[in-house]
């Protein structure tokens, strides 16, 4: 159940309270109430491979999601089961973990698809201020970016989750099965599919953050100076163009598509804004970004997909429900 300040309380009555982010797992993940004796270190040692692989089933679940938010509960939901299991029974700690998350996390997918069917204009992911350590993994940080978070919308959720455990993490395909409760044989060709799907759409080639950083500055001098031209020649002559203000705040409320149209829907409608606009550089979703900061408040993330050095997909998430984890760096790993 829930106490009245929003933690959960496990069937013993211990309240366990998950505090703050992907992080720093031995500052931001706190226990609460969980005596100890000589006799029973069974919560301390619960604790401990709980955090030891937070970070991990943070990364898992908003991979699997693309809401931070949501990734957030389902640990809250595994820290509960993972609190009621005999650690003498469990071989591996790290997959019966990965497992538990895998199956909450579908389960929140589930929910999650029939939230967005109601959603006001374009869900876009929830974007992460990520550490740089990040960029460095390029497996990862490709994995987590914008583009193929987008493409990963599109995929049935057991399809997802068996690409996400199979291509981000390396699992076998034994391990896979027990998790989403298929037999191996149907996980080889769940993932079979669901590569070939993932191939036709995402990027092409990875970009450097040295050729995201050059289509950025392009991008944010041409949008400062509301410079039809500058726009044109750094947008890909299909690029998209897609904003999510979740209806709380105005954002292009359908897709534009083509140079011609978005470089003029972004020349006139930025000048339009009220108050003083800035941008800063920031490392978003493991790639070169734009935060864009209104009357000194946060307002917008802007990422975008580069390819053969030119924009083919923007990104402008103003919904303030979804910044929340751009306030400092969110550790992710695999």
């Amino acid at each position: 159940m829930t106490t009245a300040t929003g933690r959960k309380v496990s069937q013993n009555g211990r309240l366990r309270h998950l505090v703050g982010d992907a992080v720093d797992s031995e500052q931001e993940f706190t226990v609460v109430d969980m005596p100890q004796t000589a006799a029973d270190d069974r919560p301390d040692r619960a604790t401990k491979a709980f955090l030891a692989h937070r970070n991990l089933l943070f990364t898992v679940a908003y991979e699997m999601l693309g809401s931070a938010a949501d990734a957030e509960d389902v640990l809250q939901d595994t820290w509960l089961r993972w609190a009621g299991v005999d650690l003498d029974a469990v071989h591996d700690q790290r997959a019966y973990l990965v497992r538990i998350t895998t199956r909450q996390a579908l389960t929140r997918l589930r929910t999650l698809g029939r939230r967005k069917e109601s959603y006001v204009g374009s869900w876009l992911p929830e974007p992460l201020l990520t550490a740089p350590d990040v960029a460095e993994d390029v497996a990862l940080a490709d994995s987590v970016s914008m583009a193929v978070l987008l493409v990963l919308e599109t995929l049935a959720p057991t399809e997802r989750a068996v690409f996400v455990l199979r291509e981000v993490f390396d699992l076998e395909y034994d391990e896979i099965a027990e998790a989403v409760d298929k037999s191996p044989a149907a996980v080889r060709q769940i993932a079979h599919r669901a590569r070939a799907h993932v191939s036709a759409r995402r990027p092409r080639q990875v970009v450097s953050p040295a050729e995201a950083r050059r289509a950025l500055d392009a991008f944010q001098r041409a949008v400062d100076m509301g410079d039809l031209q500058g726009l044109l020649d750094i947008l890909a002559p299909d690029v998209v163009f897609l904003g999510d203000g979740g209806g709380i705040k105005q954002a292009v409320p359908r897709p534009i598509l083509g140079a011609d149209k978005v470089a003029r829907a972004l020349a006139s409608g930025w000048g339009k804004v009220a108050g003083s606009t800035s941008w800063r550089p920031a490392q978003v979703n493991g790639y070169p970004a734009l935060i864009v900061h209104l009357d000194g408040e946060l307002d917008t993330v802007v990422a975008v997909r580069i390819e053969g050095g030119l924009i083919t997909g923007i990104y402008a998430v103003r919904n303030p429900e979804k910044l929340s984890h751009m306030q400092r760096e969110n550790v992710l790993s695999r």
